[in-house]
């Protein structure tokens, strides 16, 4: 008989993580150790330097490929630490298709660093049937999406972005942020490697910066690892020992974020100062099927909406008292920002502008506070601009 697999709270809780066994401390202990203590020249425990490896990395990462359902997760400083190390897979030449709605910083790595160094990158907008395949080139060796897409929230098909890269023995990478594990596993859809900046959701209370990579290629990992060490963009083990506290509350969260995320969409929805919604949760959504299909339990705690233009959006922003403004998203409070103005300022405006990046764009990340003051929230905003 195949012995049951544990649910997803219950790996979140228990996976790579305590009793200790040296103490029976509840929680895992903080190895702060930077160097370890060999029995002879080269010989060593599995540890040596914690820039290589460090038991409480480890254990993050043991439950990070866990929830991803991967064999194989690397955990890094940073969102953009753990992108450019995928990057780093790649030669002078090669190619990557990206999905055009990407966070900023992802469009400044590939087109301010990664483009100088003879990689070369193709922005299509992956929802359109063909767009992946029709972008491809010889050397094409990596297709990057992110899925629901930062800031317009769109959604692209996993499954199928997987055998068009396949076809043309291309990988195929998935920004996974805004889902998390908890909604949406991009491995088990035939992608190749999954990342997440940790930052947010995973670690779900804006006080610790990360990122990670996982994958279940055996021969992937073993270069992400290599590249990992030699480039050195891993976390503290305190930053890991906080994600993996993040972690335990991760279904708990994202079910409140999801429940109070459709409720601002369809308030908003039905509000007549907005001109347009952006949750795949609501019904009106061009891609609400494929979300419904590829995710589960949820369909995120991101909004996005539209207003008349950039002056009207600022107005609401700094009217906003319940929601912070300040970049960044996936924490229990609520936050919200212009992405213009904030985190896609390194995206041209005429890029902007073709991928449907207005200038009345509002991003909202949606806590887990009280609904009903959330509400309250943005109405009082609104009527303001009214």
């Amino acid at each position: 008989m195949t012995e049951r697999k544990a649910g997803f709270a219950t790996r979140a809780i228990h996976v790579g993580q305590g009793p200790d066994a040296s103490t029976g401390a509840v929680v895992q202990p903080i190895h702060l150790a930077t160097t370890f203590a060999q029995e002879g020249v080269g010989r060593h425990g599995g540890y040596e330097y914690t820039r290589s490896n460090n038991p409480t990395r480890e254990q993050l990462e043991t439950c990070l490929a866990s929830l991803e359902g991967g064999r194989h997760a690397l955990a890094f400083a940073s969102g953009l630490a753990a992108t450019t190390c995928a990057m780093l897979l790649l030669e002078p030449g090669d190619h990557v298709v990206y999905m055009e709605d990407a966070y900023g910083g992802t469009y400044r790595l590939f087109d301010k660093v990664m483009a100088r160094y003879g990689v070369r990158f193709s922005a299509v907008d992956a929802t359109r049937p063909g767009a992946i395949e029709a972008a491809m080139t010889e050397r094409t060796r990596l297709v990057w999406i992110e899925t629901p897409t930062n800031p317009r929230l769109r959604i692209v098909d996993i499954a199928a972005a997987a055998e068009a890269a396949h076809r043309h023995g291309a990988s195929l990478a998935v920004d996974s942020t805004f889902a998390t594990p908890f909604l949406q596993r991009p491995l088990e859809l035939g992608a190749d490697i999954v990342m997440h900046s940790s930052t947010k959701y995973l670690g779900g209370h804006s006080d610790v910066l990360g990122g990670c990579l996982v994958t279940s290629d055996d021969a992937v990992a073993a270069r992400l690892r290599f590249h990992q060490n030699a480039v050195g963009g891993v976390p503290s083990p305190f930053d890991c020992w906080l994600l993996l506290r993040g972690l335990k509350t991760l279904a708990l969260r994202m079910q409140r974020h999801c429940d109070n995320a459709l409720a601002v969409a369809r308030h908003l929805d039905a509000h007549p100062s907005v001109s347009v919604v952006h949750y795949p949760g609501l019904e009106s959504h061009p891609q609400h099927a494929l979300a419904a299909r590829q995710m589960s339990g949820g369909f995120g705690g991101m909004v996005s909406l539209e207003l008349e233009d950039e002056a009207a959006a600022v107005r609401v922003l700094e009217a906003l008292r319940l929601f912070t403004l300040a970049e960044s998203l996936g924490a229990v409070e609520s936050l919200a920002e212009h992405p213009g103005l904030m985190t896609h300022t390194s995206v041209p405006p005429e890029e902007r502008r073709r991928i449907g990046l207005g200038d009345g764009l509002l991003r909202l990340s949606v806590g887990v506070e009280d609904l009903d003051d959330l509400l309250a929230d943005i109405d009082q905003a609104l009527r303001r601009f009214e």
